[in-house]
């Protein structure tokens, strides 16, 4: 079955006119879509916070001249980081190029957030940034971390292509913003020059020996800038190279290897990579389904969808404290990385671009305001680096539990985690702002498609013409919406809005007609005009695998919060600050059947049996989000 594949891939990479496989919706250029509301509110308090000054947290990493000066070189030392190292994977070679992910994915972030907010101190700080980047590129196109003696010439673990990939990611989103060419150039000369050093079908760029290789691993990801230009460009040749990049990952050692077809195609196989890997490695498949157009890759990219799910919480948590280790999730013994919620967002993303279906908005929705609302601090600017949806303590450890020859300290909130590693902040700023710009689609040049729900505005094109069309809403915390549009004249479209899964009446004097769970409205909007929809839920009660009962109220999961002491730790800079907390109280609660559940007022009131009394104690649920020591699953 895996040769047939590679045949396939082969076959396709030289007839570059092959038969696509349909995709659904088209993406819109970063910054087409603003945050407004409390979600624009929440995005400010980050940049004014650890997001938008993490470079005077930890300005030895971010700062650190490795795309320029300080490119690393055959007798390059490994760096000190300021983390600590237990439990991490061996290797020093990792160290080494750790951060360029840091300080990519927080200028990625960071330069997302400064624009979407129109904040001009932050805007020129990103000019500037830019500007500099831009000056390291050499002659012939390379723009990367190593010297011209250790480039494109690896037999062992390095970060090459994903040092790329978090860089160019962050230049594009520029380029999509302020339509500065020179920026799409010198992106474009670099890619090609990767392509040139590492020529289709005549190179192996994840050959890199039989140890760990994490950083090799996430260079995968160099497809999504395969990805976008194809979106900017509609060059095959950036397709036809994403497919020989996965094809020659699914024939190399990789310590990270669950999205390996071979490992896909094998029914005994589980998950067991380190999470964020196989979470982030979910949008190189999904673009090779849509390249290749093979029942083998069809058949792949279903089974890992399905198998992610068995790893994934009821908040949209997936597993990742750190490797996935063949285990199915679990609201108190599995935990979740930052770094994993971000990327299986973005992965999902990609998903809904290509499928158009609802039920994977409904999944983002999910991650987004629950599992990474919930872990956010509601009271300091700092994230969870590790987080459990029953969070019954937040010292270091899941729980109390003790780890063997490790000394974890991820459960607790930081401004930045240096202790560990400073990766989860930086994604931590770009969550948000990749939430915002997956909102709205286009099906086509009549049709705009609000994907997920959450105050904003958008403006494009439809038609040839100018709209601007502001959600005002405070989703999910209530569940009304007024499409407000305003555009030059009367224009006649398409409009579509995703019915989440739990509604359960909609409310509207529009005319409509639902399909495959989108709302379509279709008529002449007026210069100025608007949609007012409301959605009516109930609070219903789930259960998962392993028999834990959950409340939820529309799009949101709710929480018995514990009352906790909080122990401040490190002090980094200014007022930013580690905190740990400790529990009260050691009361666990049970679900009692035919209880009488209300909500009101955005709290959900119910009764539970006290695990230590055995008696029914009235409680009062409040959203995952606003809690940081809770049970969630009863």
């Amino acid at each position: 079955m895996k040769n047939l594949f590679i045949s396939s891939i082969f076959i396709l990479s030289m007839n570059l006119n092959a038969q696509k496989t349909s995709e659904k919706l088209t993406t819109l250029p970063f910054g087409s879509v603003k945050p407004t509301g409390w979600l624009q509110k929440q995005m400010q308090k980050d940049v004014d916070g650890f997001v938008g000054n993490l470079d005077q947290i930890v300005p030895e990493l971010i700062y650190d001249p490795i795309y320029g000066e300080g490119r690393l070189q055959k007798h390059s030392k490994v760096k000190d980081l300021g983390n600590m190292k237990e439990g991490d994977a061996e290797g020093d070679e990792q160290y080494k190029w750790w951060n360029s992910e840091t300080q990519s994915n927080w200028w990625d972030g960071y330069v997302r957030n400064v624009f979407l907010l129109n904040d001009p101190k932050g805007i020129e700080k990103a000019k500037k940034y830019v500007e500099s980047i831009l000056k390291t590129q050499d002659e012939d196109g390379y723009l990367g971390i190593y010297d011209k003696e250790l480039r494109y010439k690896f037999n062992s673990e390095n970060g090459e292509l994903w040092s790329k990939a978090t860089l160019y990611r962050g230049l594009l989103a520029y380029y999509e913003y302020t339509k500065d060419e020179k920026v799409f150039k010198a992106v474009e000369r670099a890619v090609e020059n990767v392509m040139t050093n590492y020529p289709i079908y005549a190179s192996s760029p994840f050959s890199s020996g039989n140890s760990f290789n994490g950083g090799v691993s996430h260079g995968l990801t160099f497809t999504d800038i395969l990805e976008r230009l194809y979106f900017h460009t509609q060059n095959e040749k950036y397709r036809a190279y994403a497919l020989f990049l996965y094809q020659d990952f699914s024939n190399t050692y990789q310590s990270e290897a669950d999205v390996q077809l071979k490992n896909i195609l094998n029914p005994n196989y589980k998950l067991q990579s380190h999470g964020v890997h196989t979470f982030e490695h979910l949008r190189p498949l999904i673009i090779a389904k849509y390249a290749a157009n093979t029942a083998e890759i069809d058949h792949a990219l279903a089974e890992y969808l399905h198998r992610i799910k068995n790893a994934t919480t009821m908040s949209g948590g997936a597993i990742g404290d750190e490797w996935i280790a063949e285990r199915n999730a679990d609201a108190t013994h599995t935990g979740y990385e930052y770094c994993s919620l971000q990327e299986l967002l973005d992965s999902y993303s990609l998903l809904l671009q290509k499928t158009g279906k609802a039920t994977v908005g409904n999944d983002i929705e999910n991650i987004f305001y629950n599992a990474a609302q919930g872990s956010r601090n509601p009271n300091h600017s700092c994230i969870a680096y590790l987080k459990t949806d029953n969070s019954f303590e937040m010292l270091g450890t899941k729980n109390g539990e003790i780890e063997v020859d490790r000394k974890q300290t991820r459960y607790k909130y930081s401004p930045a985690h240096q202790d560990v590693a400073v990766c989860c902040n930086p994604n931590a700023g770009r969550i948000s702002p990749y939430f915002v710009q997956n909102s709205w689609m286009k099906e086509n040049e009549s049709t705009l498609v609000a994907t997920l729900l959450m105050p904003n505005v958008l403006e494009t094109t439809i038609n040839g013409v100018l709209v601007k069309i502001e959600n005002i809403t405070e989703y999910p915390y209530q569940n009304r919406f007024v499409f407000q549009i305003t555009q030059p004249q009367a224009t006649q479209f398409t409009l579509k809005i995703r019915k989440p899964d739990w509604v359960k009446k909609i409310n509207t004097t529009e005319k409509y007609r639902l399909e495959d769970d989108f709302i379509i409205i279709e008529r002449v909007f007026s210069a100025k005009d608007k949609v007012n929809l409301s959605f009516d839920a109930e609070v219903e009660i789930k259960s998962d695998p392993t028999g834990s009962h959950y409340f939820t109220y529309g799009a949101l999961l709710f929480a018995l919060p514990i009352e906790a002491k909080e122990i401040k730790g490190k002090t980094y800079f200014s007022d930013f600050t580690d905190f740990t907390y400790e529990p009260l109280s050691n009361h666990q609660y049970r679900y009692q059947k035919g209880v009488k559940t209300t909500y009101q007022n955005g709290d959900i009131t119910t009764q539970l049996l006290n695990s230590s009394t055995q008696q029914l104690e009235q409680v009062t649920l409040v959203p995952m989000g606003k809690t940081i020591l809770r049970q969630v699953g009863f």
